[in-house]
């Protein structure tokens, strides 16, 4: 018989142990052994839940225990995760988790350690909750040179941005509405400005390119300034905006991340991606393009994940299941170099700004709604952002700029 212990009773880690306890008979199956949880570690204590018969509140009960194998970190944050992961894998046991932010911050020593020590750290449910993207980038796609790879990963900005085009809500409308849904938490500043979808591409990147990508190296924007004006004007023009995360492979070995707003049209394959779904594109030279689509989050979809993780420790005991990602650090262009399309919107109106705008940005066509009178907007060509920067200095009541993919 195979024994894991789950770190955190919370939504995942209960979700877990629900999952293997409602699948075990196929999970078993899979895996050629009973597959049982031992422990559950968590400082709360679960009166009239079955989990009170496994509950623990000493982590060391899991670590000097031989039978257990696996240990399954759904406990969240850097501490004490990190310590607990580290001591596990120290001692011998596989890890797997959810904990995007300690991978996205720990990924490659705690690599290392399990390759030292021939045992396996897994993170399928760390980006894009139940799609299984990483797997897909370790297995499926390893003859592969990835040149892209793109998504919406972040449910809860994808709903509040849905929400605006569905009926018009301003930002802090939409936002209170998706907190009064559960889909935003009190504290919702990881979300909205990006930093969720920055530790998720990091992640990714790291694994579709081989190298260590800090997420602080990325340059990240969030949602919290786009309006419903915004949302109109795209509408207007057939498109949708979306919190983009990507990161490309460029010339001489050096790569272009980012995390912003993005405005899309009907053509591309993450347009339709709406509520709190997540996506994720990738691009192969060989493959060429691929999407992988699905529950961005929750207790069920994430604990799967987690689950065919434990699932695939269990199936490679003391066999280390290569990926690369070394702790070798990428190598990012500057900002300034990335290049875009860029939507922005300019206060007053088209016959008296328009001659200055096309002297500086060139031959632009206008596009006005009903209502904004006072206003209208326009797409660029395609420049670099240090390009852009320098023209719109020139131009004065610039009221907002989101890049574009159109």
């Amino acid at each position: 018989m195979i024994k894991a212990a789950v770190l955190g009773f919370g939504t995942v880690g209960s979700g877990v142990v629900e999952v293997i306890e409602r699948n075990n008979e196929i999970i078993s199956k899979r895996v050629g052994d009973d597959l049982k949880v031992k422990y559950v570690l968590d400082l709360r204590e679960f009166p009239g839940d079955p989990v009170s018969e496994i509950l623990v509140h000493d982590y060391n009960i899991i670590l000097e225990d031989p039978e257990v194998s696996i240990v399954v970190e759904t406990m969240g944050g850097m501490n004490p995760a990190y310590e607990f992961t580290k001591k596990a894998l120290l001692a011998g046991k596989s890890v797997c988790t959810s904990n995007k932010e300690l991978v996205a911050e720990h990924g490659p020593e705690l690599m290392r350690i399990a390759k030292e020590k021939n045992v396996n750290y897994l993170f399928e449910a760390s980006c894009g909750g139940g799609i299984p993207i990483i797997r897909v980038l370790n297995t499926s796609l390893t003859a592969e040179v990835i040149e892209e790879i793109s998504g919406i990963l972040n449910g809860t900005t994808n709903y509040i941005l849905t929400k605006m085009a569905a009926d018009g809500s301003e930002f802090e409308d939409a936002l209170k509405e998706a907190q009064a849904n559960g889909y935003a938490e009190r504290n919702p500043e990881a979300d909205i400005m990006g930093k969720d979808a920055c530790r998720k591409i990091a992640i990714l990147s790291s694994l579709a390119f081989g190298k260590h990508l800090s997420w602080e190296r990325i340059y990240t924007e969030g949602i919290a300034d786009i309006t419903a004006a915004d949302i109109k004007y795209a509408k207007s023009i057939g498109c949708s905006i979306k919190l983009l995360a990507t990161a490309r492979s460029m010339e001489g070995g050096r790569y272009s991340v980012m995390v912003s707003p993005v405005l899309i049209g009907p053509d591309n394959p993450l347009y339709s991606v709406n509520s709190v779904f997540n996506a994720v594109f990738v691009r192969g030279n060989m493959l060429g393009d691929s999407m992988f689509y699905g529950s961005g989050a929750g207790k069920l979809p994430t604990a799967s994940a987690v689950v065919g993780d434990v699932v695939e420790l269990a199936k490679h005991p003391n066999d280390n299941v290569m990926m690369e990602w070394s702790e070798e650090p990428m190598d990012l262009i500057d900002q300034g170099m990335a290049r875009s399309r860029f939507f922005v919107r300019v206060n007053g109106t088209a016959a008296g700004k328009l001659p200055d705008i096309q002297k500086v940005f060139g031959n632009v066509e206008t596009i006005s709604i009903p209502g904004f009178t006072d206003e209208f907007a326009f797409v660029t060509q395609e420049m670099s952002e240090q390009e852009y920067k320098e023209k719109e200095a020139k131009i004065s009541g610039i009221l907002n700029m989101i890049r574009a993919r159109i």
